[in-house]
């Protein structure tokens, strides 16, 4: 069963009480609708937004299974296994040995970090905004490991080696998805 937005709300929320959390995978869900859009997936842009909405959904709970116990959670509820395989994948080489392998998977993987590191940058900024926010900025705050040390560096780097993209290009594509982001939802 690929889960409507709602349900896969209802889940999410079911495992994840934190506003952080929650506000974090709404932006995720946020920017892999935009990837979707921009990468030639149009038609799939449901099936992405699930992705992006459900990756976190054990981090709640489970932080030390993230990956692992979502599998399961998922499972049990009759969730598609392309969601299940996607949703886990983000978690390579971390939690997991489940490779990134479509595209979109690939996508989840690099900006999954980037949108955490760029989202601390801007709220630095006077505007707290997205929508100034420049490159140049980013890059040099993505040099400064105590800037968000939480947000792997690593693993933002290799997303946008399995992309086959720069990683200026990669940073600058997820500014552009969570512009958007902001200005239709307000979140980030």
């Amino acid at each position: 069963m690929i889960p409507s937005r709602e349900e896969a709300w209802e889940l999410l929320t079911e495992f994840n009480k934190d506003e952080f959390h929650l506000k974090h995978a709404k932006v995720v869900e946020g920017a892999m609708k935009y990837f979707a859009e921009h990468l030639g997936y149009e038609q799939s842009k449901e099936f992405w937004r699930i992705v992006g909405l459900l990756h976190d959904l054990d981090f709640g709970m489970y932080p030390q299974e993230h990956c692992i116990k979502s599998q399961e959670i998922m499972r049990e509820r009759g969730i598609d296994e392309s969601i299940v395989h996607a949703t886990a994948s983000h978690g390579y080489g971390i939690t997991v040995d489940i490779k990134p392998e479509h595209e979109m998977e690939k996508v989840l993987y690099a900006v999954d970090e980037l949108t955490g590191l760029i989202g601390a940058v801007a709220i630095m900024r006077p505007s707290k905004s997205i929508l100034d926010l420049e490159l140049g900025s980013v890059k040099k705050k993505f040099k400064t490991p105590k800037f968000a040390s939480g947000c792997s560096r690593e693993v933002i780097e290799k997303g946008a080696q399995m992309l086959g993209w720069e990683l200026d290009v990669l940073i600058a594509k997820t500014i552009d998805a969570l512009r958007e982001v902001e200005r239709t939802s307000g979140l980030v």
